[in-house]
């Protein structure tokens, strides 16, 4: 009688355990991501086979300046990125659509990483943006700081 209720017992701990394993995994390939530049998005596209289109990416570049249009939460613009060693220019369209306006620092010139999924028109559907403002993060002119008192000896 006893052995009976170790073995139910055994049963549905792992039965408790099994589903807490899948949905463990489940779990992790929604919130996988991939971080792609622009040019081998642009690469993928080109490669038979690809499953580019159905992958939720991360993708950085710079914003193009003038090419920002913004209504409300919506944002649609262009992020480039120059090759330092061939000097390439790749760009890519990008549609913002979330549920909060793009953060402050999201301007012309700007750095951004959009995550989201490319659509098979080429546009980058974009549910999240971060953006860093290159001249916030920049360190100061020698001439511009405030001198600083010298530190007490007490």
């Amino acid at each position: 009688m006893e052995k009976a209720k170790f073995v139910r017992f055994g049963v549905v701990i792992s039965i408790i355990l099994v589903s807490l394993g899948c949905l463990a995994y489940m779990g992790v390939q929604e919130s996988k991501s991939y971080y792609y530049t622009i040019k081998e998005v642009k690469a993928q596209t080109v490669a038979q086979g690809s499953d580019v289109y159905t992958k939720r990416l991360r993708v950085g570049g710079n914003v193009v300046p003038g090419s920002i249009h913004q209504i409300g939460t919506f944002a649609d613009f262009t992020l480039v990125e120059i090759d330092p060693q061939t000097k390439e220019r790749s760009e890519m369209r990008v549609s913002y659509k979330g549920t909060e306006p793009p953060p402050d620092t999201f301007k012309d010139n700007s750095q951004a990483l959009v995550l989201g999924e490319l659509g098979k028109d080429g546009v980058f559907h974009a549910r999240e943006i971060q953006a860093k403002c290159a001249s916030k993060y920049a360190p100061q002119q020698a001439g511009s700081a405030a001198a600083m008192p010298p530190a007490s000896k007490y």
